[in-house]
């Protein structure tokens, strides 16, 4: 009996200093202490000529078509053109070198001829609008409406804002007879949203083939994130340091054909679709480490005490936490490689059975994952010879850039110059960008620095697509900042 006392007290004593270690550090989980950011940007752009120029470059269709020869290149020849009627000096201040016809690189020469040097980058070819959502549209989508504060339109959020604000920046800073120290670089791509083979894989090149050294690049890929992440009040500035792969795979299963008043007791649809049944029960294995434990970590310093105690005793409660974040689209993502079937195919008539059906599955690949070891997953999970794995396409998930240091702190630290009291913190980019190249020959961030909020994601090649005035001069102001350090 008294052994069994001695044991109930240890364990009553474990229980106790158990608690205490989890609510201490729990305690301590809190923001780290930062000093008050009084920097103010010397430039003050025009809000309404900003708005009448994002406008304008709306308005030219530059429309990125999943065949290559489908692009319309009046089109793009023609904001090529609206481009240089509109930033003269930019033209005639910088060295332009042209890539594969469309892409823009312009090279902006510092003081000091020493490497390394920097490279911001946007697109200017956008998605096509469904024609079947037009009567959706709060304005034409390719009107550049200026109304309620906001420029309506493809393109005003991805990406067209960002290429306006940069050169918008650059023709500003040129004004005041700016002259950086180093080297910068300037990339307006063409063909971003169909994969980037013409536009920033041909800079990169560039840059290898010249032996030009880049400190870091900027691109697209995240927002500051406003009343998007629960729990948390302040405005959150993700910027994200790396990107998932990406891999569309395609499932062929085989089976008897025949008429369908007589189907045997598995057909090829039936064994397709078993196979997406396993997948979807399996996913690829993930959790919370890494990147993203570090930008969930983050956040969770600024949310209530319960959220701080899980998050500051993962230690414990990780289980846990990955049970919650995977129930959900976005934190689901953020910590595993995702499974999505897309498109299926199989008879060509309703009353025929056919001998063979097909399904497209894209995964968006978690940098702790690989190509190959997402097919081995596949493979395992089906664990079917009658289904067959083809590879359609496989993007690697990017190189990753440091989520703390030098370059790091200046992007944090002129997020919170021009839009006040945000929270940084690095984060993973969940589809694909410019960078994915950029990332082979230097560090690479992905920010736009334009606030977003719930409201504003369906515009993301969706409806009503928008971006607001102020916003804009915001980005100026950022990039303009950042430049001059």
């Amino acid at each position: 009996m008294s052994i069994l006392k001695t044991i109930i007290k240890a364990v009553g004593m474990v229980v106790v200093v158990l608690t205490a270690i989890v609510l201490i550090r729990a305690a301590m989980f809190v923001p780290p202490d930062e000093p008050e950011n009084t920097a103010s940007s010397s430039i003050q752009p025009n809000a309404k000529q900003l708005a009448q120029n994002l406008s304008a470059a709306i308005q030219i269709q530059t429309i990125s078509n999943e065949a290559v020869e489908l692009m319309d290149r009046t089109r793009f020849d023609a904001f090529g053109q609206w481009l240089r009627q509109t930033y003269p000096a930019v033209f005639k201040r910088l060295e332009l070198t042209m890539l594969n016809d469309y892409t823009f690189l312009f090279r902006w020469r510092g003081n000091k001829e020493v490497q390394p040097a920097v490279l911001f980058s946007a697109h200017y070819d956008v998605v096509p609008v469904n024609e079947d959502t037009l009567s959706q549209w709060q304005y034409p989508p390719f009107a550049g409406e200026i109304a309620d504060g906001y420029i309506w339109g493809r393109g005003a959020l991805d990406d067209k804002s960002a290429v306006i604000s940069l050169i918008e920046a650059i023709n500003l800073l040129l004004a005041k007879n700016f002259v950086p120290e180093n080297d910068i670089y300037v990339a307006f791509t063409h063909d971003e949203e169909i994969g980037s083979e013409y536009g920033s894989k041909a800079v990169t090149a560039y840059f290898q083939e010249n032996n030009i050294t880049l400190d870091w690049s900027l691109d697209e890929g995240s927002f500051v994130l406003k009343g998007i992440v629960p729990g948390v009040d302040k405005d959150i500035a993700s910027i994200n340091v790396a990107e998932k792969g990406y891999l569309t795979l395609e499932l062929v299963a085989t089976g008897q054909g025949g008429h369908s008043s007589m189907p045997p007791q598995e057909t090829a649809v039936n064994i397709l679709a078993s196979a997406i049944v396993k997948l979807k029960n399996h996913p690829v294995p993930g959790e919370l480490s890494g990147i993203s434990e570090q930008m969930y970590s983050d956040i969770a310093r600024h949310m209530d005490f319960t959220k701080r105690l899980l998050f500051a005793n993962l230690w414990l409660f990780k289980p846990l936490v990955n049970k919650v974040l995977g129930d959900t689209a976005t934190g689901n993502a953020m910590i595993r490689t995702t499974t999505a079937p897309t498109m299926l195919s199989g008879s060509v008539k309703e009353n025929v059975l056919p001998t063979s059906a097909s399904a497209k599955i894209n995964f968006r690949i978690h940098p702790r994952d690989s190509v190959d070891s997402v097919i081995a997953w596949v493979k395992q999970s089906i664990g079917d010879d009658r289904v067959s794995v083809r590879v359609i396409r496989g993007v690697e998930p990017s190189n990753m850039a440091p989520g703390s240091g030098a370059v790091f702190d200046k992007l944090a630290k002129t997020a919170k110059a021009v839009h006040g009291d945000v929270l940084t913190t690095p984060g993973l980019t969940i589809a694909a960008t410019d960078s994915r190249y950029y990332s082979e020959i230097t560090q690479s961030y992905r920010f736009n620095p334009m606030v977003i909020a719930s409201e504003d994601l369906a515009g993301f090649h969706g409806i009503n697509e928008r971006i607001s005035q102020d916003n804009m001069v915001k980005a100026v102001k950022f990039y303009a900042e950042l430049m001059q350090q």
